[in-house]
């Protein structure tokens, strides 16, 4: 793998609790069509689905696993985070304090992979893909329903940025301040290329967890679907720094998503 798909977010993955109706339901508020895996499944059983954008599939959905349910997992989206070498990245991870969720495994003709959880808790994957494709098949501008911001809600945003620049590269970029909510630390995979943003969480409206902003054209008609398909729009739609316009909701299994649209 090229040291171009190091720190960018490749693949993303829906561990729910009702495939079928969550298909259904992001299939409507952000378009996404299903494409059927040939291969075995990640979760062993064949049947692995992928959402698909006009460019090429962007990621698929599983069951949530029976033992991440009994540990209290909700249905949440699981993004996977290039790296050079998965079992480096994993094994350094470890020594700066994550927990291994998921092994370090290689599926035939997709890659090598693992889960992990960061010292305050947040789930992400770590990702070597088979092969070589240009930048992940990632163009640096988001095309229309891929995923478009990532978005890191934490218990210490200083020590967490520290914990994935080790790992990943990132470097700081923009940061704005939000008041009583801290700092608004964004970052990229090199200067000058901003991917995503750090914000410390308050009180205990959720658990650490990362966020994934998925484009669409036309933000007040995707959140209408939002509620008429039976999710619930937590925030928004904002304006943000730029003009763009985005929004936070949770699907009817409760997992939550956000959406983007860009400045017109």
């Amino acid at each position: 793998m090229g040291a171009m798909h190091h720190g960018r977010f490749l693949w993303f993955d829906l561990m729910t609790t009702d495939t079928g109706a969550a298909r259904d339901f992001y299939a409507k508020v952000v378009g996404w069509t299903l494409t059927r895996w040939d291969g075995d499944g990640p979760d062993g059983d064949g049947h692995y689905e992928m959402f698909t954008s006009p460019t090429g599939p962007i990621g698929g959905s599983m069951t949530l696993p029976t033992e991440a349910r009994e540990m209290g997992a909700p249905t949440h989206w699981l993004g996977y985070i290039g790296a050079e070498d998965v079992d480096a990245t994993v094994a350094e991870a470890v020594a700066l304090g994550a927990k291994i969720y998921a092994p370090t495994m290689s599926m035939a003709e997709v890659g090598r992979f693992a889960v992990l959880a960061d010292p305050w808790g947040a789930v992400f994957g770590v990702y070597t893909p088979s092969g070589v494709t240009e930048d992940g098949g990632r163009p640096k501008t988001p095309a229309m329903g891929h995923m478009s911001w990532f978005e890191l809600m934490t218990g210490d945003v200083d020590a967490a940025f520290d914990f994935y620049a080790k790992l990943f590269g990132w470097v700081k970029t923009d940061a704005m301040d939000m008041g009583e909510h801290g700092i608004y630390q964004m970052f990229g995979p090199a200067p000058g290329e901003t991917i995503g943003g750090m914000m410390k969480l308050h009180g205990e409206q959720m658990p650490p967890c990362w966020g994934y902003y998925a484009r669409v054209p036309d933000l007040d008609a995707a959140l209408e679907t939002v509620k008429a398909a039976g999710g619930t729009v937590l925030n928004g739609p904002m304006e943000v720094p730029g003009g763009d316009r985005v929004a936070q909701a949770l699907d009817p299994q409760g997992g939550y998503f956000a959406l983007h649209a860009v400045k017109g």
